[in-house]
């Protein structure tokens, strides 16, 4: 008899779950609750122009080429991880760099540089992994800190080896698996927070934030997330940046259908009211372990879908805080939510404007830093408040692909890390704050000279706040990246891939092992499906 398996939303944890569940053999259902695909990496279609409305960086492109060689019965959990021929860093060349089974589907395109970081004296950094170009770019900001970023760079590699590769995969569902390799992580160096590695490195300020900032793009504060996030910078070197021709939507798209092909369907407009633990007789239903079970879920419109598992790629607070009864948690209570520290959260302003003629003196990416970095980084994770100077990710697809605006013009948002909610006396209001935030943003781009006459040009403008991601995407106080990745919600720390309160329950995403980020929630679904295999195929 074929099992029957529902995921909540169609995220990228959720569809590669999705995707490997179908594979597996599970009949698979994938309710989502907007009109299309994608969760936070959905796209935005208006006057012509084609917004990728989140994740914009793309990594690691072999995990998207395990996705789409799935085959119904031929599922590769347990493949090799990194096989030989992907452990060695290569030369990024331009062209397609997605593989074969990939190549089917979407056109992936590396992109050089992979950022040009400018600071606030309008000087920057191009990183793009090439190590002769990268040392010569730091002796032209500090000499003195070109030994100082071998023993980094060395950090950095270690922690690499031994948290990504060899680590990068293990669900740490008990407290021995994480003591297993927690010396080997102090050893590294790891467990310290990033910034303060960075620090002692090298000496530059600018330097410091070149090797520090990427944690943001996961919603992780460089100054206390732990050192292993420095694997990000061999991550990015070892397989470069790369780009969905068509957009990241191009990408979430070539999923799906990728999923219709492996018998999986999606359902939009679904938006799940709860998870279902009961039994014929309405009461409570425990399985022969103590453990309630799932039963199904329960949408919004009143209709009850029944399945055997249930997989939620939702926010870990909405999924055990408004999903789950509260009588049916006990791993999972209101205090430990309570207490849970939620990630940063973002505006982001999209806009097009009309091509005058003038080169761009922008890249593909490009990571805009404001006056102060320490400090703003304190005003954004722990002070909470909205500061008169910002940063920002301003993100140019246009320059790579024309074809996501009308002729003639150009698409592009900006990504501007601002606090999560607060539901106190200090919250923002975003109703009044975030117009007042784009328009102060868009006059930087133009006076500072990034986008000159970008107010003559511009021809659309909209942007997303804070309770975008409250309301829309039912992201706990409007976080953008999931849990904020501190030491203690990393690891076994960080809510479970298996549900410890229900049985047939399992978890994916960005608030779960392995954590935040495109890579590692694909990551995430292999971990969970793993979970699913050993508790319903195994023997």
């Amino acid at each position: 008899m074929t099992r029957t398996a529902i995921v909540i939303g169609s995220g990228f944890g959720g569809l590669a779950t999705a995707l490997r569940l179908s594979a597996m053999g599970f009949d698979t259902t994938v309710l989502e609750k907007l009109d299309g695909p994608g969760g936070r990496a959905y796209t935005r279609k208006v006057d012509g122009f084609t917004f990728d409305m989140g994740p914009t960086v793309l990594t690691v492109p072999h995990f998207l080429e395990e996705l789409f060689a799935l085959e119904r019965g031929v599922h590769g959990l347990f493949e090799p991880d990194f096989p030989p021929h992907v452990r060695a860093a290569e030369r990024i060349t331009k062209g397609i760099s997605g593989g074969p089974a990939t190549s089917r589907y979407v056109e992936i395109i590396p992109i050089l540089p992979f950022y040009r970081i400018y600071f606030d004296d309008g000087t920057w950094f191009d990183y793009d992994g090439d190590p002769a170009h990268t040392r010569a770019q730091i002796e032209r900001i500090s000499p003195r800190d070109v030994a100082g970023y071998e023993r980094f760079h060395a950090k950095a590699k270690a922690i690499f080896d031994r948290g990504f590769l060899e680590l990068g995969y293990t669900h740490f569902d008990t407290v021995g698996s994480m003591l297993a390799v927690l010396p080997d992580l102090v050893k590294l160096d790891a467990v310290r927070p990033l910034f303060s590695l960075a620090a002692e490195c090298l000496e530059s300020d600018k330097l410091r934030a070149v090797f520090s900032f990427e944690p943001l793009l996961v919603g992780g504060n460089p100054l206390s997330v732990p050192g292993i996030y420095a694997m990000i910078h061999f991550v990015e070197k070892t397989w470069g940046i790369h780009f969905a021709k068509g957009g990241t939507g191009a990408l979430v798209a070539a999923l799906v259908k990728k999923l219709e092909e492996l018998g999986g369907r999606i359902r939009y407009g679904a938006e799940v009211r709860s998870i279902d633990v009961i039994d014929g007789r309405g009461l409570p239903a425990r399985s022969r372990f103590g453990r309630r079970r799932v039963r199904g879920v329960t949408l919004a419109s009143g209709e009850h879908l029944a399945a055997d598992l249930v997989v939620s790629n939702a926010d870990y607070a909405h999924t055990y805080g408004t999903l789950i009864d509260p009588r049916v948690r006990l791993a999972h209570h209101d205090l430990r939510m309570k207490l849970a520290r939620q990630s940063m959260s973002v505006v982001v302003i999209y806009f097009g404007f009309r091509d005058d003629g003038r080169e761009l003196a922008l890249q593909h990416h490009n990571i805009i830093l404001g006056p102060r970095y320490e400090g703003l980084l304190t005003d954004i994770f722990d002070r909470k408040i909205l500061s008169p100077d910002f940063s920002q990710y301003l993100h140019v697809p246009t320059l790579t692909d024309p074809s996501l605006a009308p002729p003639g013009h150009h698409a592009a948002y900006t990504l501007i890390p601002v606090p999560h909610n607060t539901h106190d006396r200090a919250q923002i209001d975003w109703s009044s704050e975030g117009p007042r935030l784009v328009e102060k943003v868009l006059s930087f781009l133009e006076t500072r000279g990034y986008i000159p006459d970008l107010a003559k040009r511009l021809v659309h403008q909209s942007f997303i706040t804070p309770d975008y991601f409250e309301h829309t995407l039912n992201s706990h106080l409007g976080n953008a990246f999931g849990l904020e990745p501190v030491l203690w919600q990393s690891a076994f720390f960080r809510p479970h891939n298996r549900s410890e309160d229900l049985e047939g329950l399992y978890c994916v995403g960005a608030g779960y092992q392995p954590g935040g980020g495109t890579p590692s929630v694909m990551m995430s679904a292999k971990i969970t499906c793993r979970a699913i295999h050993e508790d319903w195929l195994d023997g």
